[in-house]
């Protein structure tokens, strides 16, 4: 058992304004010297980057689907270690599940397995004392669900604020703020940047984060909440260890230095993954593919991780002097592993500007978007997985390449044909996995990353 104070923030669905509210309440306990601790149910790594922006601390996601639903509470105990207060940002509405499986991988679901209460965001807009049916639904709909009360949000005017009250009230729901339309303003970078900005260090990130805390200050009792947060009870769960995950791996005598993409603020993997490779004995450097023109010395693997963003491909392609030294660490038969816009970064090109020229194929933006889980079937042994084995990872992307998988294919499922690249001991592919869920990854890179390399061969 672990005590965290914590609290999850819903919504009946998406646009209620969850998103930069949970961001600003986070902001606003920190600037207040509370320790606080964000997370974000799903795989959505960009708002996971806000909530860590906010926070002072990584951001983490909690996704039944990709790290298992018995790792939850402890992955929450170990994010949120020496915190006063946790925050869970709930993904579309309380009750919804892409996969058809609520009871499973819902908000709802995961706010049942961390035993929490939950605040429901609503907008209010276009509503009055309808607000309280709509609450007493959500309320009752699932008996093992402690909905603790609400933030309404779009509030009009003083006279709509206490109608709202008065109605919620009669339904005994309390409400921990009220907020008027423009009191969350649209503030945040553009979403296309992705992480980026959250990570960077960028200006432009921290203004909005910051603008997003003073609004919320400004409206909701934070006492209050506070309150509420401390009544939960201790998780049913041991925090998470990387050491433990791993079964306390044999560590190699000279650590190998491994290069994991990012920026000062984070990776663009999830922070579990350079966890997982200092437990394996790794030593992790950050590198930053947008502005470093070297890897770090020494470098013995690459790790690329899925949340880079594809739109700034015109960046990754001017920085020459990287993609050089990123292809002759991949011919020399050094662990690579790329995913999402990694993979496209590793081609000969993307949108006619010249990449890395690591695999034998060349991306082009499309205005559609590929979303979704997949349960992908290790197609080559690799870095990553031995044949045959099943993983279940995210896809997020708008590039495609073309050919879409090598002569050895990284991955398949049902439904697609094969997908990816295994070359040597680089591994690419635009599935994204949560290490957290395969900590096995990291014993297989580092592994791979201490010992010497075969001869050179013809590029993929």
């Amino acid at each position: 058992m672990t005590v965290v104070p914590r609290l999850v923030l819903s919504a009946p669905s998406s646009g209620h304004g969850r998103n930069a509210l949970t961001i600003g309440l986070l902001a606003a306990l920190a600037d207040r010297d509370v320790k606080v601790a964000g997370f974000k149910v799903g795989p959505d790594r960009v708002d996971a980057a806000y909530l860590g922006l906010a926070a002072g601390r990584p951001g983490r996601t909690l996704d039944p689907l990709l790290v298992g639903a018995d790792r939850l509470a402890p992955l929450v105990a170990h994010g949120a270690e020496g915190a006063e207060l946790a925050v869970v940002q709930g993904s579309m509405g309380l009750y919804d599940s892409v996969t058809g499986r609520p009871d499973q991988d819902s908000t709802a679901a995961v706010a049942t397995a961390l035993r929490s209460p939950v605040v429901l965001v609503v907008d209010v807009a276009a509503m009055g004392q309808s607000v309280a049916a709509l609450v007493h639904g959500f309320r009752s709909y699932d008996e093992q669900l402690w909905l603790g009360g609400v933030i309404l949000t779009g509030v009009a005017s003083s006279r709509h604020d206490a109608m709202l009250r008065e109605a919620l009230d009669d339904a005994g729901v309390p409400v921990y703020g009220a907020l008027r339309r423009h009191d969350l303003p649209a503030v945040l970078p553009d979403r296309r940047h992705g992480v980026a900005p959250a990570i960077d260090g960028s200006g432009e990130a921290s203004r909005a984060v910051r603008r997003l805390g003073e609004a919320v200050a400004a409206t909701v009792d934070l006492e209050r909440l506070l309150g509420l947060a401390r009544s939960a009870p201790p998780l049913p769960a041991v925090a998470w260890s990387p050491q433990d995950a791993l079964a306390a791996p044999a560590a190699p005598a000279d650590p190998p230095v491994v290069a994991l993409a990012g920026a000062p603020g984070g990776s663009y993997s999830t922070p579990e993954t350079a966890e997982l490779l200092r437990a394996a004995g790794a030593q992790v450097v950050m590198l930053d593919p947008l502005r470093d023109e070297a890897l770090p010395p020494g470098t013995r693997a690459l790790i690329v991780g899925g949340a880079l963003p594809e739109s700034y491909a015109e960046q990754l392609s001017a920085n020459r002097r990287l993609c050089i030294a990123v292809a002759e660490l991949a011919r020399t038969g050094r662990p690579v592993i790329a995913e999402g816009a990694g993979m496209l970064w590793l081609a000969r090109e993307l949108d006619g500007l010249p990449m890395c020229g690591v695999l034998d194929a060349v991306g082009a933006s499309r205005d559609g978007l590929v979303v979704g889980y997949r349960t992908a079937t290790a197609r080559t042994t690799s870095v990553v997985a031995s044949e045959g084995a099943v993983l279940v990872g995210h896809k997020e992307h708008r590039a495609v390449l073309s050919p879409r998988a090598g002569q050895r294919p990284a991955w398949s499922w049902e439904g697609g044909s094969a997908e990816g690249f295994v070359w040597r001991n680089v591994h690419a592919s635009q599935l994204a996995l949560h290490w957290a869920g395969h900590p096995g990854i990291a014993t297989r890179l580092v592994a791979a990353a201490a010992a010497e390399p075969a001869p050179a061969a013809v590029p993929a």
